[in-house]
């Protein structure tokens, strides 16, 4: 698979890249990624391809080994991906916006060069260490803790549900830390770069998981893990106010993914309701069926506009977290909708995993969680109406 052209800034460089992540979903994945899907095994030779392609350095400069685009032409390839399968598609999304854009927009001159263009190329994956058994969405209850001794961090602590994180591949971690205690109270977190490898860090077996079965997801043991001071990422207390940062950068692209997977059902409810006959007809011929598809399209249509409108704000340099927490909630929940009316357009056989809309089912239901639940987006909406 050749890569696509790099610096995606025109209408018709932003089809060209489309158009070949389709294809390449189309293709590559579609024929081969239920059986990995059935097998709960991670797809290294799709991630390979992703990577020749050079769909993990979209929005990575070309300094540092990545394709000079932005997050828009990322955010269009997720969407085709995520139209064919989930767990390929999060494997790009987290790879970018969790493991390489942290580093990408906080690191220093020497992190960037030591860790971005194996990242952008594909050849490795980062990942991102925020989330803890107890913590769930209330991040700023970190126990995870970092102590400087003499020139090393000595870290301690666990983190769960995280994605990249124990493949083959995977190079490094980024862990958000309790680093000390704030002048007016409160922690101080920040985040610290932890390669795989590193002595008294492991990682679990995978989780058991209801979707996303073709993706790396683990939970994160620290244990006196002691890496170089200079690997604090960014500005030390700062950790916490960074990742929300770069949290809502990548809402747009859950968003995007979201829209795929509704646009993926249907696409397939479509293709079905023209093949099945029922009492001498296509099913397509009946209103009940014509009209579930007709609203499911429509989901798919406004959260598609949703995520564009997130994405041009941020491109433009405006502010856009609350456009961003919008195109994330419509579009999971037209994720989660769309994959409940294709099954049922699909009838047994939407329940059975030869057909691709039981796996998007089953996929559905996490993008209402993952990178801030549906409650957690309605808050910062309010917020941001002045509640």
């Amino acid at each position: 698979m050749t890569a696509v052209e790099s610096t995606a800034t025109s209408s018709e460089e932003y089809e060209a890249l489309r158009a070949t992540v389709e294809d390449f979903a189309r293709k590559e994945v579609a024929p081969v990624i239920a059986d990995f899907y059935i097998r709960e095994e991670f797809p290294y030779d799709l991630v390979r391809s992703m990577g020749e392609m050079g769909l993990f350095g979209l929005p990575i400069s070309e300094e540092y080994g990545g394709m000079g685009g932005d997050y828009y032409a990322l955010c269009l390839a997720l969407e085709e991906l995520g139209k064919v399968d989930s767990s390929v598609a999060i494997t790009l999304e987290a790879g970018v916006s969790l493991g390489a854009m942290p580093i990408y927009r906080f690191g220093t001159d020497e992190q960037k060069a030591r860790w971005l263009p194996d990242i952008a190329a594909g050849r490795t994956l980062g990942a991102f260490g925020l989330t803890e058994p107890g913590g769930g969405s209330d991040a700023g209850a970190t126990r995870t803790t970092a102590k400087l001794d003499g020139d090393e961090w000595v870290i301690n602590g666990s983190k769960c549900f995280i994605t990249n994180s124990g493949t083959d591949i995977t190079s490094v971690v980024t862990v958000t830390a309790v680093t000390g205690e704030k002048p007016g109270g409160g922690k101080e977190i920040s985040a610290i770069l932890v390669p795989s490898g590193t002595p008294g860090f492991s990682v679990s077996e995978k989780y058991s998981k209801v979707g996303w079965n073709a993706s790396d997801t683990r939970e994160l043991f620290f244990d006196d893990v002691r890496v170089p001071k200079e690997n604090l990422l960014g500005e030390q207390g700062r950790g916490y106010a960074q990742f929300l940062s770069i949290l809502d950068e990548g809402r747009i692209a859950i968003a995007a993914l979201s829209v795929g997977l509704a646009q993926g059902c249907v696409d397939e409810s479509l293709r079905y309701a023209h093949e099945r006959e029922a009492f001498g007809h296509p099913i397509g011929d009946y209103q009940a069926i014509q009209f579930k598809i007709a609203d499911m399209e429509v989901r798919a249509h406004t959260a598609r506009l949703a995520w564009h409108d997130a994405a041009e704000k941020m491109l433009r340099g405006e502010p856009f977290k609350k456009e961003a927490a919008i195109a994330k909630l419509v579009a999971s929940n037209a994720a989660m909708d769309n994959s409940r009316d294709a099954t049922q357009v699909f009838g047994g056989y939407g329940f059975m995993n030869e057909y691709p809309v039981g796996r998007f089912y089953r996929d559905a239901k996490i993008l209402e969680i993952g990178e801030g639940t549906s409650e957690v987006q309605r808050m910062l909406i309010a917020r941001h109406l002045g509640l």
